[in-house]
């Protein structure tokens, strides 16, 4: 899958324009996420300029590469007359209806394929059998 994330709220805490506290476990499931799942990472961020450097650089010196960065792939150009708009398969953002999951349900969700529906069943079915 691509997967578009988000910078600010998602993957630190907000802060901005300064890079907030990380945000426990994000860079770690972004990582497993496209090393054993091989899934495509774009940061998707409304940083641009340096702002933006110092939010990829902060990934990258913790070990998280992205695919592309606000765009499609690496080498798409944009122009005033090319909209903003990720072809993506899913999105990461603090600002989703019902906020962010933890990043450990996010992981599982990814993971195993669940919709937040198969998710909650999942985890009644857990307790029920507890």
């Amino acid at each position: 899958m691509i997967i578009a994330v988000d910078f600010d709220g998602t993957i630190v805490e907000h802060a901005y324009p300064a890079i907030g506290k990380p945000i426990p476990f994000a860079i770690d499931v972004l990582k497993r996420l496209q090393n054993e799942c091989h899934h495509q990472l774009i940061l998707w961020t409304v940083r641009e300029g340096e702002l933006l450097d110092q939010a990829v650089e902060y990934c990258r010196q913790r070990g998280l590469e992205f695919y592309a960065v606000n765009k499609n792939y690496p080498e798409e150009v944009w122009d005033d007359t090319t909209p903003r708009k990720l072809t993506a398969d899913m999105w990461i953002d603090d600002r989703n209806l019902g906020g962010l999951p933890d990043w450990g349900v996010i992981y599982e969700m990814i993971h195993n394929r669940w919709t937040y529906e198969e998710y909650v069943r999942q985890i009644q079915s857990d307790k029920s059998e507890t």
